[in-house]
């Protein structure tokens, strides 16, 4: 088998995705003054145990833990389905949960959605092969992104529709309240303790109100409208730290595409070197669970700021004209994409940073490195590298330092710029959402704030429910 090529050139790839932001039109408002918005009367819609804003990874799994350990548990979430990246953002590459020996580390809720699906709604190594270092394998599996450094990990690719229906039964079955098209107004704040949280829909604004309240929105909008501290710092040339919308195409022939990437190395390289020449952003296509679906996570445009209007419109507008130039390219010059058409394109912006929390205890890459187990341990995730040990993920960076009864989970918990590339992550916002979800429950049992919960009881709760923790000392 022809080795596949190295991609020349990247450097200039990247630069055009890196400038894109500052060389796109982008608006620049005028000050034009205040209006005061007269008080009212909001009605309480509800009121609950535990109330969770934003059903995206994170959030879906901090409902479900909750209720299963009893409590009363409202889901409130904007769009129309729950899954967030995984599923309206078209992110149906789930990244690795398994470590460089192969070994199923982020489990729990993560294993139990992905062990949901039909077995034609996924596709992934199968486990015989997780932590293979044997070159015919791991090239095969390298080319769906599933192999890195040499090594085979469990990185399996998605149906977003079936994603979809399995996390609504899952909240069905635990007894979760959902309240779909439901956007979070600002949050709930007596006394420095977050009560609760005011919604925004086609019905009004109504309130609900919560003992504890789990921050699962993505862009830490509860906790910065609490008056929560927050990081803004990114890697400006990190791909971690781009957006863009994700687009699925049909009708394509992945293995056609990638039988032509593996034995045709020089047509290969004159296709990536034309592809760069010829489109404005160029990339690579995702092979999707099934051999006529693909997907592409990109153009990734940086240089913008996903929490301002102007700049999220300009995004989904390069996004979808740049989606229809690969296409037209792919179309003429790609084997197996002659008959390619956008079956769609993500109704959600793909964002993967905004702000991360300033919290009571915080992920760096420096104590990261060091395989260091931290006592407050809630999961563990894969590290970067195969010279890296795994990561102990502590509790204290999904508590806020200033109020009480708020909790946080999924991209935006307490991390440096380093450690948030990868605990932005699918799998990663599962384990954070697990772990706040069931701290939740426990805060509310026992009658005491999130940050004095018993840390024994929260990992043996987190093992009861499937995670995988290190071993007590």
């Amino acid at each position: 088998m022809a080795k596949r090529p190295e991609s020349t050139d990247r450097t200039a790839n990247e630069r055009r995705i890196f400038d894109a932001g500052a060389n796109s039109p982008r608006q620049v408002r005028a000050d034009l003054g205040h209006v005061v918005e007269p008080s009212r009367e909001i009605p309480v819609f509800a009121t609950t145990d535990v109330l969770v804003v934003g059903g995206g990874p994170a959030g879906t799994t901090a409902a479900v833990a909750a209720a299963r350990l009893g409590a009363d548990v409202i889901l409130a979430e904007r769009y129309n389905h729950l899954g967030g990246l995984s599923t309206g953002g078209l992110v149906i590459w789930i990244d690795r949960m398994s470590d460089w020996n192969g070994e199923h580390i982020i489990r729990g809720m993560a294993e139990e959605i992905l062990d949901r699906l039909p077995r034609d709604a996924i596709y992934g190594p199968p486990k015989a092969e997780w932590g293979s270092r044997d070159t015919v394998l791991s090239a095969q599996w390298q080319k769906r992104h599933a192999a890195f450094h040499g090594t085979v990990t469990w990185a399996p690719m998605i149906d977003p529709e079936w994603m979809k229906l399995e996390l609504l039964r899952m909240i069905r079955e635990a007894g979760v309240e959902l309240l779909l098209h439901s956007w979070v107004a600002g949050p709930l704040v007596e006394g420095g303790k977050v009560t609760g949280a005011v919604l925004e829909s086609k019905q009004g604004r109504v309130a609900v109100r919560a003992k504890v309240v789990v921050d699962t929105t993505g862009d830490g909008d509860i906790f910065a409208r609490a008056g929560e501290g927050f990081d803004g710092d990114i890697e400006s040339d990190d791909i971690h730290h781009t957006a863009n919308t994700a687009s699925l195409l049909c009708g394509v022939d992945n293995a056609r595409w990638l039988a032509f990437m593996d034995a045709e190395p020089d047509a290969f390289r004159d296709f990536m070197r034309h592809g760069r020449e010829q489109v404005g952003h160029f990339v690579l296509p995702f092979p999707g669970w099934r051999n006529d679906v693909t997907v592409f996570m990109g153009p990734r445009f940086a240089g913008f700021d996903v929490l301002k209007i102007d700049d999220l419109t300009t995004l989904e507008t390069m996004s979808r004209e740049s989606l229809v130039e690969l296409l037209n390219y792919y179309r003429s010059n790609a084997p197996g994409f002659e008959n390619a058409w956008i079956m769609l394109s993500a109704p959600q912006l793909g964002a993967r940073h905004s702000r991360r929390l300033v919290g009571l205890g915080r992920m760096t890459g420096v104590r990261a490195k060091t395989g260091a187990i931290e006592p407050d341990e809630i999961g563990i995730s894969p590290s970067l590298s195969p010279n890296l040990p795994n990561v102990s993920v502590p509790y204290g960076a999904l508590l806020p330092r200033k109020v009480d009864n708020l909790l946080v989970a999924g991209r935006h918990i307490s991390t440096d710029a380093q450690t948030h590339t990868y605990m932005r992550e699918i799998p990663q916002c599962w384990l954070t959402g697990h772990a706040a979800g069931i701290a939740a429950a426990l805060s509310v049992q026992a009658g005491v704030a999130p940050k004095d919960v018993s840390i024994p009881d929260l990992q043996a709760a987190l093992r009861k429910q499937g995670a995988h923790l290190n071993d007590p000392a």
